[in-house]
């Protein structure tokens, strides 16, 4: 038998009650699509220091730059796209802008997903 094989059911009996409760139960199309990108922002490595970093403390472009050693023109780019996405959120002091997580909803999804890979 080919490997290809395994990739199929082999019953021919239609779980109905269940297809049912799940299609009943699935999230609408353009909501998996939200969630698939709010996913995909984890996918960068930077992305998680920057938010790790300020689940921890807020933070400004300049101290996130020293602390991640990467240029303020890169850090600023990566908090435009935490921005636009709603996972950080920022406040201005002086000339200083400060950026913090958006809400304690992202330090969960981080600690979840920390949890599960150190498992």
């Amino acid at each position: 038998m080919d490997n290809k094989d395994e990739d199929f059911c082999k019953c021919f009996v239609l779980h109905e009650e269940a297809v049912l409760n799940v299609k009943k139960n699935l999230p609408e199309e353009e909501i998996l699509f939200d969630l698939a990108d709010f996913f995909k922002i984890f996918g960068d490595s930077t992305r998680l220091k920057i938010l790790y970093a300020l689940s921890i403390e807020e933070m400004c472009v300049c101290d996130i730059s020293n602390l991640l050693n990467i240029t303020q023109s890169a850090v600023s780019h990566q908090l435009k796209v935490l921005r636009q996405s709603k996972l950080v959120k920022y406040r201005r002091d002086g000339k200083v802008v400060y950026y913090s997580l958006d809400d304690d909803h992202i330090k969960g999804v981080l600690k979840q997903g920390f949890d599960h890979v150190t498992e």
